[in-house]
């Protein structure tokens, strides 16, 4: 980012999560109890935010991190979701998939 005087600025290091992502653990919870399969749905989104995380890690970090591996399937990370989101209903869900992604890394290393 440039300012007004003409000196680079760094950008925010935050950035605004967009889709289901943004949506707080209370709306996720009531979003799974208005409708179970909107669960699918949010783990799709999950399932491609944390595929670009390596993306902006330096080579060789979490270069080879099965998303989907054998000791953590899809119905048990879809089950962290609603544990983390009813133990956690002040948090995003964007929140509640950097923490799986965090046990999918623990995962890898058993």
């Amino acid at each position: 980012m440039i300012t007004t005087n003409g000196a680079a600025q760094p950008e925010s290091l935050t950035r605004k999560i967009v889709g289901l992502g943004g949506a707080t653990c209370q709306r996720f919870n009531a979003d799974i109890a208005m409708d179970p399969s909107n669960r699918r749905d949010y783990l799709a989104w999950a399932q491609g935010y944390m595929s670009a995380i390596p993306l902006g890690r330096p080579v060789g970090v979490d270069d080879s991190l099965d998303l989907v591996p054998p000791t953590f399937g899809l119905p048990d990370q879809s089950k962290f979701f609603e544990d983390f989101c009813v133990s956690n209903v002040a948090m995003d869900f964007g929140d509640a998939v950097e923490a799986l992604y965090k046990r999918l890394r623990q995962e890898g290393k058993t």
